[in-house]
């Protein structure tokens, strides 16, 4: 199977960043995302697991281009031998907390796959920041009509990876065992997958 990581946004997209805290940080989602990104491609490869970062470039490639480019890899080598996964950190009012992973609507091999890596990310996560999870349809992903998973042809997920506007999430996210988490959460559930 090929892993395809995507990562969300770009430095020219509005937005999309925590505020500037007391300490003088801030999280960049377009930074952070490549850089997760980044540390799983080089983890996997470790594993000799097949993976390609969808996006390069630091600029916002629209979501169009982003699934053109998955498409092309799934019709190449078989949409049942790719895994599409969108790294993200979530926003909301400030208050909000906690690790979350999205699916496109209806039951597929993606609500699968979210599974695991909801399971993981509990497991990891305990302690640190709480779980969101929608069980209405008996699974912990949430349901979405996001473009990345709609357009694209192969199982897809995105994950949510804590409130970057909520200075707690945000401080663990920054640090470097924040980013070794996030990574890890991402590099155990494929390979469990595998």
């Amino acid at each position: 199977m090929k892993i395809l990581l995507d990562n969300g946004h770009g430095e020219n997209t509005a937005g999309k960043r925590s505020p500037l805290w007391p300490d003088g940080s801030q999280l960049f989602e377009w930074s952070y995302t490549r850089e997760i990104a980044s540390r799983v491609y080089s983890e996997l490869i470790k594993f000799g697991v097949d993976s390609e970062l969808i996006v390069r470039e630091s600029i916002d490639v629209p979501i169009r281009e982003r699934a053109r480019r998955v498409n092309t890899i799934c019709k190449e080598i078989g949409i049942r031998n790719c895994f599409l996964v969108s790294i993200h950190c979530n926003a909301f009012n400030g208050k909000a907390r906690g690790w979350e992973v999205h699916t496109y609507l209806g039951q597929s091999k993606s609500d699968d796959y979210a599974t695991v890596f909801w399971n993981t990310a509990r497991d990891i996560l305990k302690d640190i920041t709480p779980m969101r999870a929608d069980f209405s349809d008996g699974d912990p992903d949430r349901d979405t009509n996001l473009g990345i998973l709609r357009e694209t042809l192969c199982p897809a997920i995105l994950t949510e990876n804590l409130f970057m506007d909520n200075q707690e999430d945000c401080r663990f996210l920054l640090s470097p065992t924040g980013k070794k988490a996030i990574t890890d959460i991402h590099v155990q559930s494929i390979l469990k997958m595998l």
